[in-house]
């Protein structure tokens, strides 16, 4: 079975789970971060070389105060304590976003988790955090509009390359496959550049009800799907399919 180097997953539903069974949304989030940790487990034993998960967009800072700090308790907690995890299953973290806007203890969790993991060469495990793939972009045009007045490059030195190196998920490669759960058919701000050849796979399952099985499920809907880049399918192609 054909693998994708990197799988983006938005992990939706925990609110609605949670309502469900007549619980708080604090409750789905609780039972959502367990399963995320099983998912990267399962990832990296797979040989995923690359996974990015959508845990807290730049518009998740206008739900209720009480929802976002506890959400900010959550991973401050998750990350103190699964940070030695992820040494022992060779796994490297980072985070993309706006860290400016997250609480100092969570920043500092982030900074040691990700310097505490830097060695790791197994899986690369990034949280998108604060992250909104618009402003994502505008950060990287302005950044490459200071470097035209200040005559570093020209305006026609200005291409799709020096784009895709400007923004934060560089040098991770594009997503292969994007997840999203819960019945939502859109990205909400998710990878918007990358995603330009991205194979989706939308799933009617709450996050908080996502198993190994339902992420094999996944994979083995992108191994059959043949991505043509805009280009005529090949002979290896139209043979995968036929099996």
């Amino acid at each position: 079975m054909t693998l994708p180097k990197h799988i983006a997953i938005i992990m939706d539903g925990n609110g609605r789970w949670a309502q469900l069974k007549r619980k708080p949304r604090t409750f789905g989030h609780i039972k959502g971060t367990r399963v995320a940790k099983k998912i990267i487990t399962a990832c990296s034993r797979q040989g995923i070389k690359n996974l990015t998960l959508y845990a807290f967009s730049t518009e998740n800072w206008f739900r209720p105060q009480t929802e976002v700090s506890f959400l900010m308790k959550l991973l401050g907690r998750y990350l103190r304590k699964e940070t030695e995890n992820l040494v022992k299953e060779n796994i490297r973290f980072s985070v993309i976003g706006d860290l400016s806007k997250l609480p100092s203890d969570v920043f500092q969790a982030i900074q040691k988790a990700s310097e505490t993991t830097a060695q790791c060469t197994g899986l690369n495990l990034v949280f998108a955090l604060s992250y909104g793939s618009r402003q994502e972009i505008t950060v990287a045009v302005r950044e490459i509009a200071e470097k035209v007045a200040r005559g570093e490059i020209s305006p026609g030195q200005i291409d799709e390359a020096m784009i895709s190196t400007s923004l934060s998920t560089y040098p991770t490669p594009d997503p292969d496959l994007i997840v999203r759960t819960s019945g939502e058919q859109r990205l909400s701000n998710f990878l918007l550049w990358q995603a330009a050849y991205s194979e989706f796979y939308f799933t009617e399952v709450l996050w908080p009800n996502f198993t190994e099985a339902h992420l094999d499920e996944a994979l083995s809907a992108f191994s059959v799907r043949q991505r043509r880049y805009g280009k005529v399918a090949t002979n290896d192609n139209l043979e995968k399919l036929s099996n």
